[in-house]
């Protein structure tokens, strides 16, 4: 009964204690501190020298109320330089965050280090705030005076209005919240960067940097040529100020990339060509049809002219049309196998001769002939013959027979040429037969050569040119051995030379 009355009366005075004095009277410490019996209250454990290698990376080990920071080994401690207040009792340590101010020893800026609960860091980097300026019961102010917040990340619970002022580091300036925020030296215009340089802000800081495509010689900012280094172009490079670009030769393109060229296939994207296109590997070439050929132009097409190539290409006339030729005849001529002129038998086809007439093709035309060529006294006897009768004493006189042919001989002949044969129709016993020329080559154009006792041929001498005729008449003299018969017969031999050699 009496110890139940000891522990009431001892737990009491502990409360009555802690609204007074805020001490603490129990032995049992939380977590970063343990029991000075000398002192009768938790004390704080110094982590840094009984944790070995506590910091990794290089870090530097700072001790702190219930726990240990982890700062670089050129952060700077700033601490406040007001009264310490009343030490924080172990109990009110729980869960609470020990936020200590850093900034680097450099100027870059200022960092922010927190203990090891559950505050953030407050944006800005490292700050310094006194506890009569953020008094109230998220702040306490421990010993060595750190600045104790157990949510500083909150800016609500921080007055906007702060009563003291805070030192930040070089770089920095105080914020409406009280806390330190880095200067935008290159917003601001307080860089010293020169005008071919770039002001690029850091935290607490700016650098001059040379724009893109330029690179820095010393203090000045100097083009890099992009055409010198990988990658290359595919053809060629073109360098600018602070960059470069690629071209293709003529025939080529770039490709979506920016880098490759590829060929133009200028037949389908513009051809220029009149007639035929080829594309090939950067460039493409023009062909004409047949009967055409390329201008100086290399890309439109002229029509040859083939007539005027060759003399040959017709017999006759050699007619030009866009792309090819055509050969044409004469009147009275047709056109064989594309270029030969052929005489047209118009006594085969239409002719205009009467009954009485006989049609006579030659070559380019034809004639009409009375089918009776006889003359008073001669009478037809057969076809194209005439004869004078015995019984007449005018035919005494005149050749016995008279016999009509009729032939057509191309215009410029090649001479002497063998044109007609004279032949004895009727043989008789010793009797001399004689051929000669009676009329008709009063210019000596022939010559009859007898070629045996009943035959002669009519040689032509010279070269004759149409349209022209002749009538030629060759006689066959008939004598007996002993002189006491004699006879002649005639052969009225018409010659029409035509219009041309073919």
């Amino acid at each position: 009964m009496l110890k139940a009355l000891f522990l009431t009366m001892l737990t009491l005075a502990l409360v009555k204690s802690q609204d007074t004095e805020e001490t603490i009277t129990y032995t049992q410490c939380t977590d970063g501190y343990e029991w000075d019996p000398v002192r009768q209250q938790c004390k704080d454990i110094d982590e840094c020298d009984i944790v070995p290698d506590a910091c990794k990376g290089g870090m530097k080990c700072v001790n702190h109320y219930g726990g240990y920071l982890c700062l670089p080994k050129t952060a700077q401690i700033i601490v406040n330089n007001e009264q310490p207040q009343q030490e924080t009792p172990a109990a009110e340590g729980v869960g609470a965050a020990a936020n200590a101010a850093a900034t680097s020893g450099t100027g870059a800026g200022g960092v922010a280090a927190s203990g090891m609960a559950t505050s953030g860091v407050m944006p800005g980097g490292g700050f310094v705030a006194s506890a009569a300026a953020v008094a109230g019961p998220e702040v306490q102010t421990g010993r060595n005076n750190f600045v104790i917040r157990r949510n500083p990340a909150d800016p609500q619970r921080i007055p906007s209005n702060p009563s003291h002022r805070i030192q930040c580091a070089t770089g920095y300036e105080q914020s409406e919240h009280n806390v330190c925020q880095d200067i935008d030296e290159c917003t601001a215009g307080t860089h010293n960067c020169r005008a071919d340089q770039v002001c690029i802000n850091l935290r607490g800081s700016f650098a001059c940097q040379c724009p893109q495509g330029y690179q820095k010689r010393g203090d000045q900012c100097v083009d890099i040529d992009e055409c010198t280094i990988p990658p290359y172009c595919h053809q060629r490079c073109v360098n600018t100020p602070g960059s470069f670009y690629c071209q293709c030769s003529p025939g080529f393109q770039l490709a979506a990339n920016n880098y490759t060229c590829v060929d133009i296939n200028e037949c389908d994207a513009s051809n220029q060509c009149a007639q035929q296109c080829y594309n090939i590997l950067g460039s493409f070439i023009c062909q004409c049809n047949q009967g055409y050929e390329l201008s100086s132009d290399r890309l439109n097409c002229e029509d040859i002219d083939e007539c005027r190539t060759s003399s040959y290409l017709c017999q006759y006339q050699c007619v030009n049309e866009p792309g090819k030729f055509s050969c044409m005849c004469p009147q009275g001529y047709q056109v064989v196998r594309s270029r030969t002129c052929q005489d047209i038998n118009e006594c085969e086809t239409t002719n205009e001769c009467r009954e009485d007439e006989m049609c006579w093709n030659y070559h380019g035309g034809f004639r009409c002939y009375p089918r009776n060529p006889c003359q008073d006294p001669y009478v037809l006897t057969s076809e194209n013959r005439c004869v004078c009768p015995v019984s007449s004493a005018v035919c005494r006189e005149l050749p016995q027979s008279i016999v009509y042919k009729y032939m057509s001989i191309r215009s410029d002949r090649s001479v002497p040429s063998d044109i007609f044969q004279i032949q004895a129709t009727t043989i008789y016993a010793n009797t001399i037969n004689t051929f000669r020329i009676k009329s008709g080559n009063e210019n000596g154009e022939f010559y009859l050569r007898q070629t045996s006792p009943v035959s002669a041929m009519l040689v032509l001498v010279k070269s004759l040119s149409g349209p022209r005729e002749y009538i030629v008449d060759l006689e066959m003299l008939t004598v007996n051995s002993i002189g006491t018969f004699r006879t002649s017969s005639v052969l009225r031999l018409t010659i029409i030379v035509g219009p041309f050699s073919f």
